[in-house]
């Protein structure tokens, strides 16, 4: 087990989403930063799919309650066990009463925290993601106890690391595909799209990300249709909206743009005021 002494910001078990239940209007769910929860995962011998913890900004304080072994990736929030430094993208021994804390965000904006064989709470459809109205909880809450595997011999496996290129922190491309209504934007609109600089607005969460610059529309609404965690919808106030994991399944607003996979890892680390350009692949 592993208890929850301090939640951080908005800190939820996630694996790589909840599929084949969005034609009844549950969203994907699942980590935002997929690359750093594989790195994460594959360092410890995990499956891909083993739930990990994510945090947005401000990561928890846990205390382990059995001998396990641990790796966080993603952004450097400056981890410590028992109050001293470690490093991400490697793999750590951890024992029963240590504590895992973390410092002041230096990069990044979402942050992992994998274990030896995964957390081991409720699955529901076929996913541990938590998610509002779909698990008990949609972030962790303080003093809950989150099952793991209890890994008595640890001490005698080896530990690994890697050295991780985490300039995609930083990056400023957004690699996407034109959507479905892309075409009947004007020239003008389309120029302007994809050459002009924006800014994440305050609005950002795993549901959606708000672009604070505007692209003039003259688009009329669409007939209600399929939208996927990266889809660009383009509102008639002109501002741009980029779905997330949580997003909803259908939508009305033209689908201007559709993020790649690559171009959703990168964005889970932006955060307010942070610039991004989109180019077409």
């Amino acid at each position: 087990m592993v208890k929850v002494l301090q939640t951080g910001f908005f800190t939820s078990v996630q694996d790589l989403g909840r599929f084949g239940y969005q034609q009844y209007g549950v969203p994907y769910a699942g980590v935002m930063d997929e690359r750093a929860a594989l790195i994460a995962n594959l360092l410890l011998g995990n499956a891909k799919n083993n739930a990990v913890l994510e945090f947005t900004m401000t990561g928890p304080k846990l205390q382990f309650l059995c001998t396990t072994k641990i790796c966080i990736s993603g952004g450097d929030f400056q981890p410590k066990l028992n109050s001293i430094p470690i490093n991400n993208n490697s793999t750590i021994v951890v024992k029963k009463d240590d504590i895992l804390s973390f410092g002041v965000k230096k990069s990044g904006f979402r942050g992992y925290i994998a274990v030896l064989g995964g957390f081991l709470t409720d699955v529901v459809m076929k996913s541990r993601s938590m998610f509002k109205n779909v698990t008990q909880h949609k972030t962790i809450q303080k003093n809950l106890l989150l099952p793991i595997k209890n890994a008595v011999t640890i001490e005698k496996q080896s530990n690994a690391s890697l050295a991780v290129n985490n300039v995609y922190l930083e990056e400023k491309i957004i690699t996407v595909h034109k959507g479905p209504e892309f075409n009947k934007l004007t020239i003008q609109q389309q120029k302007k799209l994809l050459n002009a600089v924006f800014r994440v607005s305050k609005n950002n969460s795993r549901m959606a990300y708000q672009l604070t610059e505007l692209l003039p529309n003259t688009l009329e609404p669409i007939i209600t249709s399929v939208v996927l965690p990266g889809t660009v919808q383009l509102t008639p106030s002109g501002q741009l909206i980029i779905l997330m994991k949580d997003c909803q399944t259908t939508g009305g607003y033209p689908r201007v743009l559709q993020l790649t996979n690559t171009a959703l890892h990168t964005l889970a680390q932006k955060f307010t005021g942070d610039e991004l350009v989109f180019e077409v692949i």
